[in-house]
């Protein structure tokens, strides 16, 4: 009997991301957020220990994901004398939260197998130079690192660099890293664009109230290798190196220059136009094709951008499509998670939790469900082990869907705590990183 398409699709997309072990990024490799090389449990426990293999207390309040590289787990962090606020939950409010403590902001090296601290160093200490959204950090960018050197945006603080043994390798000021509303300026949520390292270079993108600009950085001394201004609205979207139709780009989300830059020079390939006007989500590569999406103000795209795309691609219409736009949808993107594929198959979460999946050659919608009934928000983006989704909730459930295009929720696990950050996937293990602990799910 020969197997289905969307098998087949499955089990290719399981074999292409079997191939290593490390999750080096934001969102793992090329911001996948995707490992098929070993079934996770879609079964745990915090409070019993049922598949829980460490938990470790993190001081301090951050949104950044962990990342893993070799024996070790890295993870940011900010820390204030007493408790910092956090405000989770549906709602609107556009405030921001101004304090005045000084603030030290850490990277910190775990033992994988047992959740042992090897080091804790402390790159930065001062007063915040800009507010925090009630519902944000003044640490939400995710380090990365190729094993040798790890990189950090602490927010205005600038982007700093260390050794494997957390010493201080160089630093770089960015400039202010004012990010909030662009209609109300005086309305500061924090910065929390992640760095992205790809053939020795360090990735920014750094769009704020002024003075956008995308850049990268030679690794080994932090010297600037190109900056290309952008006029864009504040974003906080990772970018994501392609390598495909014969060039390596980087590209980034927006909502009037969503883009493709060349790798080696910064010069701009193609643009696109229009979207949500609080861009979050990262691009993502699959299937031969780059997703992006938006959804916040008037429009809610879901587009699939093909690699060769030159010049300004924007359609006529929101929803439009031309020789460079595969396909699209007007009003099926998402506002705060980045949209994950697997098998075949693209999905999309909503922060209210409704869940979309799409074909992710066609666009064809192939179910649009709800996670939960309970009135959660969804910050955290999914990941994946080839044969389940795991998406998890401001309030700590997480629910496991299926990796097959056919919607279930096959288990809800609670986490014990709020989790905002993306989980981190490496050696059988899910690493998720709640208000004050990393905790270590795998098969006991």
């Amino acid at each position: 009997m020969r197997p289905s398409l969307p098998l087949l699709l499955l089990a290719v997309s399981i074999a292409s991301a079997a191939s290593g072990a490390d999750w080096p990024q934001y969102r793992g490799p090329s911001a996948g957020g995707l490992d098929g090389s070993a079934p996770l449990p879609t079964n745990w426990d915090v409070a019993t220990g049922k598949n829980i293999r460490w938990q470790t207390p993190i001081p301090g309040l951050a949104h950044a994901s962990p990342i893993v590289h070799g024996d070790r787990v890295y993870v940011a962090t900010a820390v204030k004398p007493g408790t910092s606020e956090l405000k989770v939950g549906l709602y609107g409010d556009i405030e921001s939260v101004k304090e005045t403590e000084p603030h030290q902001w850490r990277l910190m090296a775990l033992d994988k197998t047992s959740g042992r601290i090897v080091w804790d160093t402390v790159g930065h200490e001062g007063v915040p130079k800009v507010k925090r959204h009630t519902k944000a950090s003044h640490c939400s960018s995710t380090p990365a690192t190729d094993g040798k050197r790890i990189v950090a945006i602490f927010g205005s603080e600038g982007l700093f660099c260390f050794d494997i043994d957390g010493k201080l390798v160089w630093k770089k000021d960015l400039g202010p890293m004012d990010s909030g509303y662009f209609d109300v300026p005086s309305a500061q949520w924090g910065f929390a664009s992640s760095p992205v390292i790809h053939d020795g270079k360090v990735v920014v993108q750094c769009d704020v109230q002024k003075g956008s600009f995308l850049a990268t950085y030679d690794l080994a001394d932090g010297k600037e290798l190109w900056r290309t201004p952008r006029k864009d609205v504040p974003t906080w979207g990772t970018p994501t190196v392609v390598t495909a139709a014969g060039r390596t780009q980087v590209v980034v989300n927006g909502w009037h220059h969503i883009g493709g830059y060349d790798f080696a020079t910064g010069a701009v390939l193609w643009k696109l136009d229009g979207g949500g006007d609080i861009p979050v989500p990262t691009p993502v590569f699959a299937d031969g094709l780059i997703f992006l999406t938006s959804a916040h103000g008037k429009a809610r795209p879901m587009r699939a951008i093909r690699p060769e795309a030159t010049g300004d691609i924007t359609p006529a219409e929101i929803g439009g499509t031309n020789a460079a736009i595969a396909w699209a949808h007007a009003r099926q993107g998402n506002y705060m998670q980045t949209p994950l594929a697997v098998g075949g198959s693209l999905y999309g979460c909503l922060d209210l939790g409704l869940l979309t999946c799409f074909d992710t050659r066609t666009g064809a919608i192939r179910y649009s469900e709800r996670l939960s009934k309970n009135g959660e928000g969804f910050t955290s983006s999914p990941v994946s082990d080839g044969r389940h989704l795991f998406f998890a909730s401001e309030l700590g459930n997480v629910y496991v869907v299926p990796a097959d295009g056919k919607f279930s929720v096959v288990a809800t696990n609670r986490m014990d705590g709020t989790v905002m950050s993306t989980p981190a996937i490496a050696d059988k293990m899910l690493f998720y990183r709640t208000r004050d602990r990393l905790v270590a799910i795998g098969t006991r």
